[in-house]
């Protein structure tokens, strides 16, 4: 069983992410936290295994990347995963500078949602497309790469082929070669699997 701390100044949020939570077989929430005292003292008792966080819990409190940093540096640290509106450069880079292991935004799917959990829980990275896009445009200077490409990237990592990646997208596979070949220039590959590779490799995707 994954053990859930929930982070976030907004309880019909928190209500919500419980809900949705407990309603896994897999997963539980074990407390919930409206800020920076509380989340260390919930996950001092509880222990998560994984620490949904909220990087704006506000104001006059510390923000979700310093209650990460705090998280993290405890003797037996939970893994964070950072569940947010924001996408910015700035927000990304702050939160995993401080340790978070993901970073998921609150419109994702709640499937979306409960795979980054237990991808968290597994110390694996969770990135949301426009997170991965932020990203490889400061590792890799792709300025254009866009979330659409990261995610034919995913879709290319499971071994689907353009006519599935089409049909998965509801595109042409046309779009999808137009896509892979953008695809290809930003990553300095000329394959399929050195597409994938690097994109693993630069954490553009999971594993």
């Amino acid at each position: 069983m994954i053990r859930v701390l929930i982070v976030d100044d907004h309880p019909v949020v928190r209500a919500g992410l419980r809900a949705l939570v407990d309603g896994q077989e897999d997963l539980t929430v074990v407390a919930e936290a409206d800020g920076f005292d509380t989340a260390l003292a919930g996950a001092a008792v509880e222990r998560p295994d994984v620490v949904l966080m909220d990087l704006s819990l506000g104001a006059g409190d510390k923000g979700g990347a310093e209650t990460t940093a705090a998280l993290r540096a405890m003797a037996d640290p939970p893994e964070v995963l950072v569940l947010t509106t924001y996408d910015t450069e700035a927000d990304v880079l702050r939160a995993l500078d401080a340790g978070a292991r993901g970073y998921l935004l609150k419109d994702a799917p709640p499937d979306e949602l409960f795979t980054g959990i237990r991808a968290t829980a597994r110390g694996e990275t969770v990135l949301a497309p426009s997170v991965a896009a932020t990203l490889v445009r400061r590792t890799t200077g792709a300025s254009t790469i866009t979330e659409r490409e990261v995610e034919v990237l995913e879709l290319l990592s499971r071994g689907l082929g353009n006519r599935e990646i089409a049909r998965e997208l509801f595109v042409s596979e046309a779009t999808v070669k137009s896509h892979l070949s953008h695809v290809y220039t930003k990553l300095g590959v000329d394959t399929r699997a050195g597409a994938v590779a690097a994109a693993i490799e630069r954490r553009i995707i999971r594993q």
